[in-house]
């Protein structure tokens, strides 16, 4: 595990609240830069002219960056230790997110995005890997309350995004006040990291076959953050061209995902303690068809945003329970587990967008959504015939 720890376990222990919070604001700053993101993509799509089809392409260089990435995302916290790798990537991910603003094209926004995607998975990487070394301090599960900083980031990123809209703030000094409180962040809280590398106890190439357990939490992980990258990109793109809100409430779907999401994470770890991983996940991908589905059938504003409330709860403690799973793999070090699982699942995060922006181009984007509502039903049927999930305790 990150934990090879080079302070003594009792020492780490006094400190381990401290610890959470700052484990917590990272989590949260790489939620916010991320949701500023999304919540200005209706404004850039107009800006620059672009059609579903093109925007769809151009999201397609965020996971053409994480791909190119994630094998060296895993070394790198391997050999020097997610702490090390959090003072550099978190702010170099707000500095990226601040030259969007300068592109004058498709092809300049495509090739920032790119960086975009590079920076945001060694930001998650290390993140992830953090979570999982104070997990192992507190030794009980607390996953699922740092994603949902990660959401309570969402939420404020469309909050601040909409305040900024309409205070007539541009997207430039939007993002810049993101850099700001990314910088302070790290300034502040890095010296709280848990510290240590993980253990080289064999040298594995990043390529070789994935163990059968991270391959099914991958594929699990895939299906649930498609469906939370359809709602990030196109949740406004949605309210104001299929639900036609009124300009200064298109965020409000997006919103009502990001709390619902958020206040999931928060009471997820109790829920997972009654019913089981296997259940929770299951009732999830129910919630997530559901939502989705109803979104379809029925889009008025009213409608469509509780469905997108069922949405957030759908997805809300499927990537922590996937993530706490894979870091707690005895024959791979968490930093490869993790950029393992983690790369197969983000890959569902970044291309659904693009593969929503192409479905809408050749039908609309009401197919886009009810296509991506089966994800939702392919993960109800796939968790319950996986035995990795028949566990002697719920927790």
């Amino acid at each position: 595990m990150d934990a090879t720890l080079t302070h003594s376990e009792e020492e780490l222990y006094k400190k381990r609240n401290r610890i959470r919070i700052a484990v917590s604001l990272f989590f949260f700053c790489q939620g916010i830069a991320f949701a500023s993101w999304a919540s200005r993509i209706p404004i850039i799509k107009a800006h620059l002219k672009l059609s579903e089809g093109q925007l769809g392409t151009i999201l397609l260089m965020l996971p053409v960056g994480q791909l190119a990435t994630m094998a060296l995302s895993g070394k790198l916290v391997t050999k020097y230790g997610s702490a090390s790798v959090l003072r550099i990537v978190p702010i170099a991910y707000a500095l990226v997110l601040c030259s969007i603003p300068f592109a004058q094209n498709a092809w300049q926004l495509g090739g920032i995005l790119l960086l975009f995607g590079v920076s945001g998975n060694m930001c998650n990487i290390s993140v992830n890997t953090q979570g999982v070394a104070t997990e192992q301090i507190f030794k009980k599960s607390i996953m699922t309350s740092f994603h949902g900083a990660w959401s309570i980031a969402g939420f404020t990123g469309a909050l601040v995004g909409l305040l900024t809209m309409n205070f007539g703030l541009n997207t430039l000094s939007h993002f810049l006040l993101i850099l700001i409180i990314v910088i302070g962040n790290t300034l502040i809280n890095h010296k709280y990291l848990v510290p240590g590398k993980s253990p080289q106890k064999e040298k594995r190439s990043f390529f070789a076959k994935p163990e059968g357990g991270l391959l099914q939490l991958g594929i699990i992980g895939f299906f649930s953050m498609a469906t939370e990258g359809a709602m990030f990109d196109w949740s406004g793109v949605y309210f104001k061209e299929i639900v036609q809100a009124p300009e200064k409430f298109v965020v409000v779907g997006y919103a009502s995902f990001m709390i619902m999401m958020a206040t999931g994470r928060f009471v997820g770890d109790a829920v997972i303690r009654k019913l089981g991983r296997k259940r929770t996940l299951q009732y999830s991908g129910l919630l997530m068809f559901i939502g989705m589905m109803t979104s379809v059938i029925y889009p008025e504003f009213i409608i469509c945003t509780l469905a997108f409330m069922l949405v957030g709860i759908g997805v809300a403690c499927n990537v922590p329970s996937i993530y706490s799973l894979a870091g707690q793999n005895k024959n791979v070090p968490s930093g490869v587990a993790l950029a393992m699982v983690s790369s197969i699942s983000y890959l569902g995060f970044l291309m659904g967008p693009p593969l929503i922006g192409y479905i809408a181009e050749a039908f609309s984007l009401r197919y886009s959504y009810g296509i991506f509502a089966c994800f939702g039903l392919l993960m109800f049927f796939m968790v319950g015939r996986l035995s990795l999930f028949k566990e002697t305790s719920p927790a």
